[in-house]
């Protein structure tokens, strides 16, 4: 029998099986920030061990960073002790980190792959959930917990149970105003958010291979809201090409022998998944959420459920959902006034993001009443939207472009929405409180928060797709 992508990189990876337990998992990357991991290295402190590996390591503050006045010392307490810990840290132990006001500041998970740090069949692992971003590149890469952090600088290895493998595959062509996002909040909203408890996604079909890896980065990125363990995207020739002349990709002789390797990395024919899905490109349109999970997800042109329209075991949770988010069975989202937007975060805060949003509203102006924060995910990031005139685009419609980090993703920062107040946000998570307390948060796609950014109202952005 065939072996699936996954299990070619797993496998390979496993330093020593334990009978009826889990497998001891060699990790080629270890992606550190400011959050999860001083506990780590004050453990390692305690125990007398040093960072084993530490040049395989990569470090960046990101979560508690402001998206302004960079330049100034941090105001919040916790926010620049975690940001200064990990300075020292890194500094003790040999490791990489690129800081605020480093050219390859930014969020982990952007910044990764932007230095070809992130390459096919590798296996990396971050003390942060959406790892699974760096799948898109044919690597094995998840989220771990803090002890994790500690076990994997200490050892480059990590005890971990196999997952299951799964299979998604979406073939078709993508219609007008429709992303990855979409694709990824379509996924979600079939399969919900349990659907892919267990499993490692593998990603396959027309649809996906005609993504731009930013695109395939996004997807990967939400893997992890339908509770996958991650994410991941055979890599082909547009692979390649991203990755071909990155800072830390390989060069000359190593990056033909890299290339030999990586070109094997794909699913047998004959390989088999425990769960395969199958979806049409064509049944996907511009989605957004309504609720506070982010499989409560409908098309922007659609209505929230009736209540028959829920299964009896879920009605309980929709309704305190919908009492939370203010909204009513069967109401339709288009038209719903908006009070902030936000564009960034490591699902969308990339430049083809921010190309999206600008070229919507270009030649039109911000709707009043409307906040809206515009985040790159790193510097590399912004300096590109600078030098591409995007920055002197978002100005003239009313909008500022702000320094790089996780910003109102979550409410580990200044960039908090008010208690009660919407926000149509391109991040990853609408949980309860997750955008600050009280918040009300609506996840969507680039093209559908530049139009609630220029109407004020939820909209499809179709409609002002017709009309430029």
């Amino acid at each position: 029998m065939g072996k699936t992508l996954f299990d070619k990189i797993w496998d390979s990876h496993v330093v020593r099986s334990v009978e009826g337990g889990p497998d001891v998992l060699y990790i080629d990357r270890h992606l550190i920030h400011e959050v999860t991991s001083p506990v780590a290295f004050l453990n390692l402190e305690r125990r007398g061990l040093q960072v084993f590996r530490p040049g395989q390591t990569v470090a960046t503050p990101d979560h508690n960073v402001p998206t302004e006045g960079q330049d100034l010392p941090i105001g919040e307490e916790l926010s620049r002790h975690q940001v200064e810990m990990l300075s020292r840290n890194c500094e003790k132990h040999g490791i990489p980190l690129y800081g605020l006001n480093h050219p390859w500041h930014g969020i982990v998970h952007v910044i990764g792959p932007e230095l070809g740090i992130t390459q096919p069949g590798m296996t990396i692992v971050c003390g942060d959930s959406h790892t699974s971003t760096h799948g898109a590149f044919g690597a094995v890469a998840f989220g771990i917990g803090t002890s994790e952090v500690e076990m994997v600088l200490a050892s480059q290895c990590i005890l971990q149970p196999k997952p299951r493998r799964m299979r998604i595959t979406i073939d078709g062509r993508l219609g007008p105003g429709v992303t990855a996002k979409d694709i990824a909040l379509y996924i979600i909203s079939k399969i919900s958010t349990s659907g892919g408890t267990g499993h490692f996604i593998e990603y396959a079909g027309s649809a996906i291979r005609a993504l731009t890896m930013e695109g395939r980065m996004t997807l990967c990125n939400l893997s992890i809201e339908s509770g996958a363990r991650g994410g991941m995207i055979a890599p082909d020739e547009t692979t390649f090409a991203y990755i071909r002349g990155r800072e830390f990709a390989p060069q000359g002789d190593a990056w033909e022998k890299a290339l030999a390797y990586w070109k094997t990395l794909k699913s047998d024919e004959d390989a088999v998944f425990d769960s395969e899905y199958r979806f049409r490109a064509e049944d996907i349109e511009p989605m957004i959420t309504y609720g506070t999970n982010p499989g409560m997800g409908i098309t922007v042109s659609g209505h929230v459920p009736l209540l028959e329209e829920v299964a009896v075991a879920e009605r309980d949770n929709f309704l305190k959902s919908l009492e939370y988010m203010g909204f009513r069975p069967g109401e339709p989202v288009a038209g719903k006034k908006v009070d902030y937007v936000f564009v960034g975060s490591c699902t969308n805060g990339r430049i083809e993001d921010l190309r999206a949003f600008a070229a919507l509203v270009k030649g039109k102006v911000k709707a009043s009443g409307v906040t809206v924060w515009i985040v790159p995910g790193s510097k590399q990031v912004e300096k590109a939207a600078r030098e591409e005139g995007l920055a002197q685009m978002l100005e003239t419609a009313g909008f500022v472009l702000r320094q790089p980090g996780c910003s109102a993703c979550l409410a580990m920062n200044d960039d908090k929405i008010p208690e009660g107040k919407y926000a149509v946000s391109t991040s990853n998570r609408n949980f309860e409180g997750r955008q600050g307390p009280g918040a009300r948060t609506l996840l969507a796609s680039p093209l559908t928060a530049a139009a609630a950014a220029i109407m004020g109202v939820i909209t499809d952005p179709r409609i002002l797709m017709e009309g430029s």
